[in-house]
């Protein structure tokens, strides 16, 4: 069901199995508006240093017509598993809130970092930021 979404990470295991596992951990409606709307993609960041990176996503435009893309790092193959599956869950539900607030939480990485909580996803207690 989400093989679009995991052919980025065939080369970057554990980093697939993660992704998987969040994605099918997710609620059935969030599954659904994800699979339904091509907007929502998922890839793997190439960042090579000296370099940069390149993405390429749908540009932004009105309510409901920008890009729905999760860019994730190699790295979080190599992270601790619960960190690497609340950053995966934290990047899933800014798409699917569409970049933007939760309930009564306005600011967008509140409202990201509380909905992946709901989702089973919470932040760790002493997280090992990834890009120190």
């Amino acid at each position: 069901m989400f093989s679009l979404y995991l052919q980025a990470f065939e080369h970057y295991q554990p980093l697939g199995k993660r992704v998987l596992h969040v994605l099918t951990t997710l609620p059935a409606e969030v599954q659904q508006d994800f699979l339904s709307d091509t907007r929502f993609t998922v890839s793997l960041d190439n960042f090579v240093p000296g370099e940069g990176s390149t993405v390429f996503m749908a540009v932004p435009g009105g309510t409901g017509v920008g890009s729905r893309s999760v860019v994730l790092r190699p790295r979080l193959s190599e992270c601790d598993e619960a960190f690497a599956h609340y950053v995966i869950a934290h990047e899933f539900a800014h798409a699917y809130l569409r970049n933007g607030p939760w309930g009564d939480i306005s600011d967008v990485e509140n409202a990201a970092d509380a909905l992946a909580a709901a989702w089973g996803f919470a932040q760790p207690a002493n997280p090992p930021w990834v890009g120190r």
